[in-house]
């Protein structure tokens, strides 16, 4: 369970967006958390979770398939509506206002006041692993695992950083968005799922409703 300040406690159900990349380890990670976590693969079962994961894997492959599925019209609706999310590696790269070094089909949801570079650091070969201070109840360094990781060139004012790695930010929150550039359902680390399910449950759990059909984020055709 996820507990929110005062003590009360609520069964957060959290949705793992599952077409491509690190399913089943957030899956795993939120369920280890306390957490009620599904797969994602339809606009049906998008509606029924109160926030989502968008997990590192391929962000062009994923953008494909976001629209084979026919999601992206649904996400952008629950986007719009609040729902929070946590985003790794390409997840944070979906949620970026702007891509550097993308394709230009790909999609960019904006969720995310963030201008973020496609493999920033290199390829496969130049993944790395690095320990993290993030402002965490329980004590300790996080262990940061980074693989063909996104870099994040540029935050908007609304955006708070969490951490840093070579005066870029790795980790930041926008709001009820948590977004990391590196994996840490890779570590068995689960502080980065809880502090996420405290924030989903203070965003209020359960609010699973759509909000009318013409209220979207931008497209990328109007999306600076």
């Amino acid at each position: 369970m996820a507990r929110v300040s005062g003590g009360s406690e609520a069964i957060v159900r959290i949705g793992v967006l599952a077409l491509q990349g690190d399913v089943r380890e957030h899956l795993a990670a939120f369920r280890r958390a306390g957490a009620e976590a599904l797969p994602v693969r339809t606009a049906e079962e998008l509606r029924s979770v109160d926030a989502l994961a968008l997990p590192g894997g391929e962000s062009t492959t994923m953008s494909r398939l976001i629209r084979v599925f026919g999601l992206e019209a649904p996400l952008r609706r629950r986007l719009a509506a609040g729902m929070p999310t946590f985003s790794t590696c390409a997840g944070t790269i979906l949620l970026s206002r702007e891509i550097l070094d993308g394709t230009p089909d790909q999609l960019a949801l904006g969720v995310l006041d963030l201008r973020t570079r496609r493999n920033g650091y290199g390829r496969q070969l130049e993944s790395f692993e690095l320990d993290l201070e993030l402002p965490l109840a329980e004590a300790g360094a996080f262990r940061a695992v980074f693989i063909r990781a996104p870099v994040i060139e540029g935050c908007g004012p609304g955006v708070e950083v969490l951490a840093s790695h070579q005066g870029r930010a790795v980790a930041v929150r926008q709001g009820a968005h948590l977004s990391f550039t590196f994996h840490p359902e890779m570590t068995g680390d689960l502080r980065l799922h809880r502090l996420f399910l405290a924030t989903a449950v203070g965003e209020g759990a359960g609010r699973r409703s759509l909000p009318p059909t013409e209220t979207l984020l931008p497209t990328e055709d109007s999306a600076a």
